[in-house]
């Protein structure tokens, strides 16, 4: 029996076309995702890769095959799916690579209300079903569904639904008009952008709006600060009030102020954790519950609690999020990858929101978005440090013994290693797919930040 688990990870199916995966492997997975959810009908949509249109068609076949009403949306965000999910009540499916390259593409599996799909939630069950029917060549072949009468296809349009649902969860009536630069990364943030900021008080200086699945003029990646570079520039360059940055599949939102510095993610998620809160608690919520992942800053927390809300430390990762959104009834939840989670948003993250609130926060008042984030930055922080290593679990044991014998400081492992003095931490993990520790370090003062950064990595690249 041929191993998948290279292709199936935690949380999603990842991998390169048409080496790991094609158009007979998405058949499969569709056919095993209805079988294991006992699906009746699903949502499927996908972005702008070359392989996405044939891979999500496969899948939607196979899905049908296996008796379930498929409801095909096309071209989509990744929350535009999260949207359709939650709207029509059904299990859906998206087909992206994210940031990866060009030659990877995957699906984004969940459940019906855009519930998460993943390793302990149904994706080991679906990824070994598909394992029974590959042959010892790698090829698969799909069974007839005994007894089971074939699903419909059918299309829907769920972009203005989408765009409406997004701007009603934000009061936007009283901002000033802004300029604002957005770098799409030839991803879908050209499908998404134009028709959700339509309408606003926004001048849109678009940079590769293009849809183009082969990235031609950067990485849909934010994350990595040479994929800012352009709209740094494009920001200075028009004298914008400020830059929004999309992932490939617009799931994901990076924020650049008018000077075209990058604003932290974990700025970005105490400002709209305090609208958030400000929301519920208009509402009626007398104590409201905001999650935040242990690598967001320690702004993150304080600010929540000086409102008088409560904050819920997770794991990092999506599901983990989710699962303590759901457990807690979170108004909100964010991590410092720029994930922002939304309980009207059925728990799901979509970037776009988050977007949202930042133009309404800017747009509220006369200040520049420098010195508005200015309050929800209050520490100096590393940014995530990989270090191959083959030995993790020693590597991070030495820090540990060196960390863990310091009087006044606390130690926990949550999630890897989290060592914490009075005004300083930092947290160490393993990756769960390369040989890499990933450090983040923060303090109060950016040298005793500096020095614990270096003193960490000392140790762990010995």
């Amino acid at each position: 029996m041929r191993d998948l688990s290279q292709l199936v990870k935690a949380y999603d199916v990842r991998g390169v076309v048409p080496d790991q995966w094609d158009a007979s492997y998405a058949r499969a997975f569709g056919a095993a995702f209805v079988q294991v959810l006992g699906a009746s009908a699903v949502v499927v949509g996908h972005d702008m890769r070359p392989s996405s249109p044939e891979l999500s068609r496969a899948f939607a076949e196979g899905a049908a095959a296996y008796g379930a009403d498929v409801v095909e949306i096309g071209l989509c965000s990744t929350d535009q799916l999260y949207y359709a999910s939650g709207s029509l009540d059904l299990p859906g499916a998206m087909f992206t690579a994210s940031h990866n390259p060009a030659q990877y593409n995957g699906i984004k599996l969940c459940k019906a209300g855009a519930a998460p799909v993943g390793q302990d939630t149904g994706l080991t069950e679906i990824r070994e079903l598909v394992e029974s029917w590959l042959a010892e060549d790698g090829t698969v072949t799909v069974p007839a569904a005994a007894g089971a009468t074939p699903g419909t296809l059918s299309s829907r349009e769920t972009l203005d639904g989408y765009a409406a649902h997004l701007l009603s969860l934000v009061d936007l009536s009283a901002m000033r008009p802004l300029k604002v630069a957005v770098d799409a990364g030839n991803g879908m943030g050209g499908h998404t952008v134009p028709a959700v900021l339509a309408g606003l008080p926004v001048e849109v200086v678009p940079m590769y709006f293009e849809l183009d699945g082969t990235f031609p003029n950067h990485e849909a990646n934010p994350l990595d600060p040479k994929n800012l570079v352009d709209l740094q520039a494009k920001v200075r360059e028009v004298g914008a009030d400020l830059g929004l940055a999309f992932d490939g599949d617009a799931d994901r939102c990076f924020v650049v102020d008018e000077r075209g510095e990058p604003v932290s993610p974990s700025a970005i998620t105490a400002l709209v954790a305090e609208r958030e809160i400000t929301r519920a608690r208009a509402a009626g919520e007398e104590k409201p519950t905001v999650i935040h992942n242990l690598i967001t800053s320690w702004t993150v927390p304080q600010v929540v609690t000086d409102l008088g809300a409560v904050p819920v430390r997770t794991r990092v990762g999506h599901s983990f999020i989710k699962e303590e959104m759901a457990r807690t009834n979170a108004v909100f939840g964010g991590e410092h990858s720029a994930h922002y989670y939304f309980r009207d948003f059925w728990r799901a993250d979509t970037g776009m929101l988050a977007a949202l609130h930042v133009l309404a926060a800017l747009g509220g008042q006369q200040q520049p978005l420098s010195r508005l984030c200015a309050q929800y930055d209050r520490y100096a922080a590393s940014g995530e440090i990989n270090s191959t290593v083959a030995d993790q679990a020693g590597r991070t044991a030495e820090v540990r013994a060196v960390y863990g014998a310091l009087e006044g400081v606390s130690v926990d492992e949550l999630d890897g290693l989290t060592v914490a003095g009075d005004d300083w931490w930092f947290n160490l993990r393993a990756s769960n797919t390369e040989p890499l520790l990933r450090l983040n370090v923060e303090a109060k003062d950016p040298a005793r930040m500096a020095e614990l950064r270096d003193a960490v990595l000392a140790i762990v690249r010995a």
